[in-house]
């Protein structure tokens, strides 16, 4: 969402996610803070909330919005053990997107167009309950978050029988 999506004054912040767009995130959204400078201070560029496990059913639609906003995607490293089933390569409107199998933790997403260019998402694992995946997935899009993708779902996630952990950062 681009900081013109939102009203604000210079001495008001923009708002990241307005209240319609709490409402609007469901199993399977995808929430992206994609900067046009490149400054890029954030460690996450956006979040992804996946329905299941497959990663051939989830990925085509992620892939599909961020080409239409980013271009051409040619690479997703993920964490293969953190899905059931990983193609070396997925066909995607009619273009192949490689599919690597990295140690990057089941957390994180790792989108890279063109050569060298990388985003990096925190992926909500599917069966989190609806408000602790829209406040993880508020947090993974903050200009300013320098919170690691695991310790965001680790405070947003309600633990056995306490409320919502206190957040590192």
């Amino acid at each position: 969402m681009a900081d013109s999506d939102t009203p604000h004054t210079p001495h008001t912040p923009p708002l990241l996610l307005p209240d319609a767009i709490h409402h609007a995130i469901h199993p399977g959204a995808a929430v992206l803070r994609l900067e046009t400078t490149r400054s890029r201070e954030g460690l996450l560029d956006g979040a992804w909330w996946p329905r299941t496990r497959d990663i051939a059913t989830e990925l085509p639609a992620l892939i599909s919005v961020l080409t239409a906003h980013l271009g051409p995607i040619t690479r997703v490293g993920v964490d293969a053990s953190a899905w059931n089933g990983l193609p070396a390569r997925l066909v995607v409107d009619g273009r192949v997107v490689h599919l690597d199998s990295d140690p990057v933790g089941d957390d994180t997403v790792l989108i890279t167009r063109g050569h060298n260019d990388h985003f990096a998402l925190l992926v909500v694992p599917p069966d989190t309950a609806t408000d602790a995946a829209r406040e993880a997935m508020a947090r993974a899009v903050r200009a300013d978050n320098i919170t690691q993708a695991a310790q965001i779902l680790l405070a947003t996630t309600p633990g056995p029988g306490d409320g919502v952990a206190a957040a590192d950062g």
